[in-house]
């Protein structure tokens, strides 16, 4: 069982966009604040539980005393761009913008130097992450989805992502800050997936930085 326990790593990764931004795949406002962030840092640190934040430049505008306590629990801060348009579309010089624009707010807001990138939408190919690594970018990706952002209720993000078809050693599972039901599903996911047998570190802890190649899946893979 102790074995289990070192060996089956998990990340968590919350997407946090401003007010404005349009969810593109069910296409409405998505109005999300910081309702929900202080509730969020403090199950968080109940579990003793460590995640990544991958925040727009507009929520790090309106709410940069959140942005500083997220950092300040120990959670990594992540790059979700500044305006949450689809990368892929864009030229090289308006991905570049896109990163670097969010980049510096944050370094001047908190000096802290993200590295790590979550393209909005999930919508990215070769240029967008090559883009990202000359900027010092990590491309991150998820492969359970909670769909906590179709707001079914508490039991259906917990049952989503404990019976993911995909959920095991190195997953990384996607949340968003400001879905109806995502803080009071948090506690019981964290704790259900603790008793059998994983641990949560974030995404800056899961990944490799070098030595390894990717396979057809997108999976990093040791060297």
């Amino acid at each position: 069982m102790f074995t289990r326990i070192i060996l089956l790593k998990l990340s968590i990764i919350f997407l946090i966009k401003h007010k404005g931004c349009r969810f593109k795949s069910i296409n409405h406002s998505s109005p999300w604040g910081n309702e929900d962030t202080a509730k969020i840092l403090e199950i968080l640190q109940k579990h003793d539980v460590h995640v990544t934040f991958f925040m727009t430049g507009g929520w790090v505008e309106s709410y940069p005393d959140d942005v500083k306590a997220i950092l300040a629990a120990g959670h990594d801060l992540g790059n979700h761009s500044e305006n949450h348009k689809n990368m892929s579309q864009l030229s090289d010089e308006e991905k570049k913008e896109e990163l670097m624009q969010v980049h510096t707010k944050v370094q001047e807001l908190t000096g802290y130097d993200m590295f790590l990138f979550r393209p909005p939408y999930g919508d990215y190919d070769n240029a967008v992450v090559n883009v990202a690594k000359d900027c010092g970018y990590y491309t991150i990706q998820w492969d359970v989805d909670s769909l906590d952002w179709k707001d079914y209720g508490v039991d259906s993000i917990i049952k989503t992502v404990t019976q993911h078809k995909h959920l095991g050693n190195g997953s990384i599972i996607l949340c968003h800050n400001g879905a109806k039901y995502t803080a009071q599903a948090l506690d019981t996911l964290i704790a259900t997936l603790k008793n059998e047998g994983y641990t949560f570190v974030p995404v800056s802890e899961l990944i490799y930085k070098e030595g390894y190649h990717m396979n057809h899946e997108g999976r990093q893979i040791r060297n």
